[in-house]
C-alpha cells in the first residue's frame, strides 16, 4: 500500500508547526470573543436579559461552525498547511458572520433593524435572522419603567415653600417613535415629569396639595402626556412620595390640629349634655303624669344598692305623712273611748329632732 505521506517532509516538525498554528488560531478566536463583548457590553446600552436572549444561540452555531471548520481543515493541513490556515480564516469569517446573522428577543423585547443606517423594520419578540455586516439591530424593553423624580423645592399658590419627590411609571408604546424621534426617551421624560409637577404644584395651595395627592399625580400625567405625543411613550401613572415642609410650619400645623381636636370635643361635649336634660325633662314629665312612678323609681334605686355593707341607705319619710299617722291614730283612740294628749310640737321642732337623731 502506497503511503500517502510526502518523501522528505519532517513529521515532527510539521505537527508542531500545525499546533504553533492552532495555537494562533485559538488565540485569534479569544481575542475576536473578547473585541466582540467589549463592543456589545460597553458601547452599547444594555441588560444582563438582552445580553443573553441575544447571544447564546449565535455563540452555538459559531461553535457548531468551528468544530465542522476544524474538522475540514485539519486533514488539508497534513498535506499543504498553508492552504489549511486559508481555508481556517475564510472558515471563521464565514462562521462568524453566519452566526451574527441569529438574532432572538424575549417576550419582553422588540429589535428595531437598521439597514445601512436607515430603518428597515421591527422585528421580535422571537427568532429571526438579520443580514450580516449590513443590518444592525437595536433591542428595546417594552416593559413597564420605574424612573424616581428627584427632590426639588416648589412654592404653593399660597407661598409656602415645599420640597417634594415621587416616582411616574411608563413603558414605550411604539419602539420606533421612541428610538428615531427622541435621541434619550428616559431622559426626555424624566426632565418632563420634573418640569410638570413644579408646574402643577406651583397651581395649588398647601391643604389641597395634603389633600388631593391622587388628583395631582393625575394632572401631572395629563400634562406629560400632551407633550410627549408622537414619542412612543406611554405614561401609566405618577404618584407623590414624600412632602417636606419647614419644622415652623409643621408645628403651627400641629397646635392648629390639637386646637380643633379640643374644639369638637367641647362641642360633642355640649351636644351631649344637651341630649341628656331633654331627656330628663321628659322622664320627669312621665313621673309626674303616673302618681306612682316615683315611688317605684326610688325602690329601684334602693334595690340596685346591693345588700352591700358598706352602703348606707337614708330614706327620707316627709312631715306631712307623719302628721297624718298622728290624726289617725288619735281617731281609733277617741273611738274607743280613750283620749291621749300628745304633745303638739312645731313642724320645725320635730324636724330639728329628726335630723339630730340621724346624727
Amino acid at each position: 500500500m502506497r503511503s500517502l505521506r510526502p518523501r522528505g517532509v519532517d513529521v515532527a516538525a510539521l505537527r508542531r508547526s500545525l499546533a504553533a498554528e492552532v495555537g494562533g488560531y485559538r488565540r485569534c478566536l479569544i481575542r475576536a470573543f473578547e473585541l466582540a463583548w467589549f463592543k456589545h457590553h460597553l458601547l452599547v446600552p444594555f441588560s444582563p436579559s438582552e445580553i443573553f436572549m441575544d447571544n447564546y444561540i449565535s455563540i452555538l452555531v459559531f461553535a457548531i461552525l468551528l468544530v465542522v471548520g476544524a474538522a475540514i481543515a485539519l486533514p488539508i493541513a497534513w498535506v499543504n498547511p498553508i492552504a489549511a490556515i486559508a481555508v481556517a480564516v475564510v472558515w471563521f469569517v464565514a462562521a462568524a458572520a453566519a452566526a451574527s446573522s441569529i438574532k432572538l428577543a424575549a417576550q419582553w423585547e422588540q429589535g428595531l433593524v437598521f439597514r445601512l443606517g436607515k430603518y428597515q423594520s421591527t422585528r421580535g419578540p422571537g427568532l429571526f435572522f438579520v443580514i450580516p455586516l449590513v443590518d444592525q439591530v437595536r433591542m428595546v424593553d417594552i416593559r413597564i419603567r420605574v424612573t424616581d423624580i428627584p427632590k426639588q423645592q416648589v412654592i404653593t399658590k399660597d407661598n409656602v415653600p415645599v420640597t417634594i419627590n415621587g416616582v411616574f411609571f411608563f413603558k414605550v408604546d411604539n419602539v420606533a417613535d421612541a428610538v428615531i424621534k427622541v435621541q434619550d426617551y428616559r431622559h426626555a421624560i424624566a426632565q418632563y415629569a420634573q418640569t410638570s409637577l413644579r408646574d402643577v404644584i406651583g397651581q395649588m395651595t398647601l391643604d389641597q396639595l395634603l389633600v388631593e395627592r391622587e388628583a395631582i399625580g393625575k394632572e401631572i400625567a395629563k400634562n406629560v402626556e400632551k407633550d410627549i405625543v408622537g414619542w412612543g411613550l406611554e405614561v401609566t401613572g405618577i404618584r407623590i412620595q414624600d412632602i417636606d415642609m419647614p419644622e415652623e410650619l409643621k408645628k403651627m400645623m400641629s397646635r392648629q390640629a390639637s386646637a380643633e381636636r379640643e374644639k369638637r370635643a367641647t362641642i360633642t361635649k355640649a351636644e351631649g349634655d344637651r341630649e341628656a336634660s331633654a331627656n330628663l325633662a321628659a322622664a320627669a314629665k312621665t313621673m309626674a303624669a303616673s302618681p306612682g312612678a316615683m315611688q317605684l323609681r326610688t325602690l329601684q334605686t334602693i334595690d340596685g344598692l346591693g345588700p352591700t355593707a358598706s352602703n348606707t341607705v337614708l330614706l327620707a319619710v316627709p312631715i306631712d305623712l307623719m302628721d297624718a299617722l298622728h290624726s289617725v291614730t288619735r281617731g281609733r283612740n277617741r273611738g274607743n273611748g280613750h283620749v291621749v294628749t300628745l304633745p303638739v310640737e312645731p313642724a320645725n321642732a320635730r324636724l330639728s329632732a329628726a335630723v339630730g337623731d340621724t346624727h
